[in-house]
C-alpha cells in the first residue's frame, strides 16, 4: 500500500506519495529533505504520534495508520540555500563520507530490507523513456553536479560551468553505451540543467532516460548511519533484458552513491571552480578513452574502476 501525506511548512504544502507502508519515518524525512531542503535531524513533525509519543525514525509508516493525504505540520529550518543542501558535503568531508569497499559494504549490498526497497522502486518509480534502449549496448550512468558541471560557481550561462569535453565525451560514449543521467536532485532541476547544457536534444547522441532523487533509496550502514544511495538495481530490475551488473558503469563524484553496487562505480574527480579549471580539466577526455577500451571486453566484472587511469595507460602503451 502506498502512503500519501501532505507536509505543511513555511506557508506551503508539499505532497509526498512515493512512499509505502514498509518505508520508515526516516524515509519520509529524507523525502521531505528532497522537497524542502530541511535536513532530517532539523525536522520536527507535528501530529506524527504513536500512543501519544512522537514516532521514532525507524518506525514503519504502516504502523502509524495514516489516512490518505494526512496533513503533517513541520517545524524546521533549512541549513542554507537549497543548493547547499543538495550539494555534496564539503571537500574535506570526502574521506569520511566515502566508502572504500569494506566489510560494511558487502553487508549493506545484500541486506534484505535494502533489496526490498529496490524492488519497490522497480515497481513504483516511473521511468520516462526519452529514447529506447539499444540492443547489445552497455550502460553508462552519469551523475550531474560536479561530474558534468560545476553547479556552485556563478556564471551567466550553464555553458560556462560545463565540464570541458562534455559533448565530445557523450558523443564518443554513445557509440558503445546507452546513457542514463541520475542526479540526487529533483527532475525539474535535472531537466533544466540538461537543456541549459545542450544535452537533451543534441544531434550527436541521445539520452535513454533520466532518474532523480525519488529513484534513490536510504540504507542504514553500521558506521555512517543512514545515507542515500543510487542503487543500479532499480535500472537492472526495470530493464533486465538490456542492462545488468556485467555491462554497467556509473560515474559519480561521491563514492557512497555506489554503496549498493560498489564494483560498478567509478569515482570521478569533482569539477569545481569552473573559471579556474576550465582550461586544465581533462577528466572526461580521458574517461572517454577508458570507456572505449573497456567496451571491447565481454563484461566489466573483472575491472577495478579505482585504477582506471592505470588500466588506460597500460592499454595505450601497448
Amino acid at each position: 500500500m502506498s502512503v500519501s501525506v501532505i507536509i505543511k511548512w513555511g506557508g506551503q504544502e508539499y505532497s509526498i506519495s512515493s512512499l509505502s507502508e514498509e518505508d520508515t519515518v526516516m524515509d519520509l524525512k529524507q523525502s521531505i529533505k528532497s522537497l524542502t531542503g530541511v535536513l532530517p535531524e532539523r525536522q520536527k513533525l507535528l501530529g506524527l504520534k504513536v500512543k501519544g509519543k512522537p514516532a521514532e525514525d525507524e518506525m514503519k509508516l504502516g504502523t502509524l495508520k495514516l489516512k490518505p493525504n494526512t496533513k503533517i505540520m513541520m517545524m524546521g529550518t533549512r541549513e542554507e540555500s537549497l543548493e547547499d543542501v543538495l550539494a555534496p558535503p564539503p571537500e574535506n568531508d570526502d574521506v569520511v563520507n566515502d566508502f572504500d569497499i569494506e566489510e560494511e559494504v558487502i553487508e549493506v549490498e545484500n541486506r534484505e530490507e535494502n533489496l526490498a526497497k529496490i524492488a519497490r522502486r522497480v515497481k513504483d518509480y516511473k521511468v520516462e523513456e526519452l529514447n529506447p534502449p539499444r540492443e547489445g549496448k552497455r550502460l553508462l550512468v552519469l551523475d550531474v553536479d560536479y561530474t558534468l558541471f560545476d553547479h556552485k560557481s556563478c556564471a551567466e550561462t550553464g555553458q560556462e560551468l560545463m565540464r570541458p569535453y562534455l559533448h565530445e565525451f557523450l558523443t564518443s560514449a554513445y557509440e558503445d553505451y546507452d546513457i542514463v543521467i541520475w542526479s540526487a536532485t529533483s527532475m525539474k532541476w535535472i531537466d533544466a540543467k540538461m537543456k541549459e547544457l545542450g544535452v537533451t536534444d543534441n544531434p550527436n547522441y541521445k539520452i535513454t532516460f533520466m532518474l532523480d532523487s525519488a529513484a534513490m533509496i536510504t540504507v542504514h550502514t553500521p558506521k555512517r548511519g543512514v545515507v542515500e544511495v543510487k542503487p543500479l538495481g532499480v535500472i537492472w530490475g526495470k530493464y533486465e533484458e538490456f542492462y545488468n551488473r556485467k555491462n554497467t558503469i556509473m560515474f559519480d563524484d561521491i563514492g557512497r552513491n555506489f554503496l549498493m553496487n560498489p564494483q560498478n562505480g567509478l569515482k570521478i574527480r569533482p569539477f569545481m571552480k569552473a573559471h579556474l579549471n576550465r582550461e586544465k580539466d581533462r577528466e572526461l577526455y580521458k574517461l572517454a578513452q577508458y570507456l572505449k577500451e573497456i567496451a571491447k571486453l565481454d563484461e566489466f566484472t573483472g575491472l577495478n574502476h579505482k585504477h582506471w587511469e592505470r588500466y588506460l595507460s597500460k592499454r595505450q602503451h601497448h
